[in-house]
């Protein structure tokens, strides 16, 4: 696996309003975007540090996976992303290696990303997303894995 750089750290909160305030007015922070992702169930707002970006996730439904998250775990860092290039290889290249897959096809996520999970089993108990920009998918800008 070839992983380019920490894409994002994804945090869940219970209060994405109150999240924000806190980022912007005592870290300093500005928040970038706030995107609802309904197939994941989950509102975000992104905050950029560097060139690492700060996911926060709120869940808009009570059996949604950040809400599951929260009340395992409660707030915190509930994932670790990373970008790649080939999204669709590195996630075949990964299961072949061993690697347990939550994902085993990339999915849209937010910012328009392409998104996969490895599940956390396999992975020392940490979430890890990989994520793809579009625009760097195969040459011919489909999810086909031309190069």
């Amino acid at each position: 696996m070839k992983l380019d750089h920490i894409e994002h750290i994804g945090v869940a909160v219970s209060n994405l309003d109150e999240a924000i305030k806190f980022y912007e007015e005592k870290l300093g922070l500005k928040c970038y975007a706030i995107e609802e992702v309904p197939a994941q169930k989950v509102r975000t707002a992104f905050f950029k540090v560097g060139q690492t970006k700060i996911e926060l996730l709120e869940s808009t439904a009570e059996d949604g996976p950040i809400a599951k998250f929260i009340e395992k775990k409660g707030q915190g860092v509930q994932h670790v992303a990373f970008a790649v290039k080939g999204l669709a290889d590195q996630l075949k290249a990964a299961e072949e290696d061993g690697v347990m897959l939550i994902d085993k096809a990339p999915r849209k996520g937010a910012e328009g990303l392409n998104i996969a999970f490895l599940h956390p089993k396999s992975t020392f108990g940490v979430l890890t997303e990989l994520c793809e920009h579009p625009e760097q998918e195969g040459s011919c800008g489909c999810d086909c894995s031309c190069k």
